[in-house]
Order: C-alpha cells, then structure tokens, then sequence
C-alpha cells in the first residue's frame, strides 16, 4: 500500500506538469455520422453509452487522476463518442490480464489503449490498431549502467510492466544472459506506469524497459533525472503496432475502425496527436489485427 501512495504521490507530480507537455490546441467538436451510429450494436445505441477500460496511467496516451482521464487516448475517444453520438465513460482496472478478462467477458465493450497488438493476442480478441510504438529503456541521467541494449541489460535490474510485452522480452533476456556466462537481468515488474518510472527515479531500478511514448513523456516530467536509451534499435520487436481491443469477432471493431479513418480523414487525429507530442507514433491508416508474433 505505501508503494501505491508513494506512485501515486508520483503521478499528481506529473500531472501538474502534463500542461507543459501537451501543446495547447483547441479540438473540433465532431458532428454525429449517421452510417457509422446505425452500426453500433443495438444495446450500445440503446444505452447511449459504451465502457473503455484501462490499466492505469500510461502517459501521454492515458493520464487518470482519480476517475479523470486525459491524454491523447481521452480526446480521441471523446471525438468518437461525438461521431458515433454516444457517451464514452472510462474505467481503470489493475494490469493487462484484468482489463482483457474484463473485455471478454462483456464487463467492458473495449479498451481503446493502445495496447500491443501481437497474433497470440489476436486468438481471443481484435485490435484495431492506430499508432506504431518501439521499445527502449528510461535509465537515470548519464546512463550511470551503460545500458543500451538488451545485451546491456545483463546482470543490471530492470523494471517492465507486468504481463507486458516487455516483459515477455526481458524475461527471455535473462536465458540468454545465463547461456552467455554473464549474470540475469533482475527483473521487476510493476502493475502500472509509475511504479515503474519511480523505481528508477529513486534507484530501486537501473531501467524501465517500456513504449518509448509514454517514456519520452516521463523523461520530460522527470527535472533532468532521467534519460532515454536504446532508441533507434529492435530491442528484441519487429514492427510494433498497437490499438483499441475488442471480443473476438465483434462488430464494435470495424466501427471503431471506420471511426479512426474518418478522424484521420478531417484531421482530428493528426491535431490530437500532435498536442501530445506523438507525431512518430503516427500511422497513414488504422488497422486490424495488424500485429506480429510476440517476441521469443
């Protein structure tokens, strides 16, 4: 519990600070599609609302403050809430296993994330996918470990999300740190985003090993403490995509689909994107199901 109050101390810290990050732009107001409104599931039309779940901060796509979100994620779909005529309420579980089990079993109609998109995902749910994300590592300034790399990683401790894709990755690491006569990676996984960053702010962790959007953003809340790493490498993904979740086969997915292009369409996406600071993350069209295998 005292680490929870400690992160969460952490994260009003950032917040107060998220207005420097996000360029001041006004977002237009979408007016209601019709075509894209007639094909939301009837209880979803009936109800005027529909659910996205998410896991905790993951900055700067999702910022929660007590009930609030904002971010990137939070303007996006309050312009598809607006298109599609409908209310978009938010709620936060704890970690990725969570928020799927929450999807699947209609508690949630989506998460618009995004979330790592990769086939063994794709089995029990589609990702409509609308940003490209890589993976590096937020050390402490000066890189005082010399960790660049996954082979850099050997023998230092390492922070990751749980149940992450990230994490998947490092734990692979450790093997092969072992077969190479060096000593294992220590890894430290963390149920939300700022647990994560304020293990290595207070020198509890050498790296956190995340998306380098959300990294780049704590990097630029963290005063000159950290700094980011291993940008420009594989790191261990091929192409990383990442998006909106929905069940497996459901017709919410091809709406949100329809819903993204049209907002790349009119602009909306690109000014929101923009505010935030994510112009690399930027795709020419959304997607679905366009994840690749989860790394080995």
């Amino acid at each position: 519990m005292h680490s929870k109050l400690i992160a969460s101390a952490a994260l009003m810290g950032l917040m107060m600070t998220t207005s420097v990050f996000a360029e001041e732009s006004a977002v237009a107001k979408q007016t209601v599609n019709d075509a894209l409104r007639a094909r939301l599931p009837e209880k979803i039309r009936t109800d005027g609302k529909m659910i996205s779940v998410n896991n905790g901060s993951f900055p700067p796509y999702e910022i929660v403050t007590g009930t609030e979100l904002t971010g990137a994620s939070a303007d996006l779909t309050d312009a598809i809430g607006q298109m599609l005529g409908v209310t978009i309420e938010h709620e936060t579980v704890s970690g990725l296993t969570a928020l799927l089990a929450g999807i699947n079993s209609g508690r949630y109609q989506f998460a618009f994330g995004p979330i790592g998109d990769f086939k063994t995902r794709e089995e029990a749910n589609d990702f409509v996918d609308w940003v490209q994300e890589y993976v590096v590592f937020s050390v402490q300034k000066g890189n005082p470990k010399a960790i660049a790399s996954l082979d850099s990683a050997c023998g230092n401790r390492i922070a990751v999300m749980a149940g992450g894709s990230a994490e998947k990755v490092i734990q692979a690491q450790v093997e092969k740190c072992k077969t190479a006569g060096k000593p294992a990676p220590e890894v430290q996984s963390y149920t939300d985003q700022p647990s994560s960053i304020l293990a290595v702010r207070s020198k509890r962790a050498d790296a956190f090993f995340s998306s380098q959007a959300p990294l780049t953003y704590f990097v630029s809340q963290a005063n000159g403490q950290l700094e980011l790493s291993g940008v420009g490498q594989k790191n261990g993904f091929d192409d990383l995509y990442q998006g909106a979740v929905v069940p497996k086969g459901s017709p919410l997915g091809p709406v949100l689909l329809d819903s993204i292009k049209a907002l790349m369409d009119n602009g909306t996406y690109a000014a929101i994107m923009k505010k935030w600071g994510l112009e690399n993350n930027m795709i020419k069209q959304p997607g679905l199901n366009l994840g690749g295998a989860l790394p080995k």
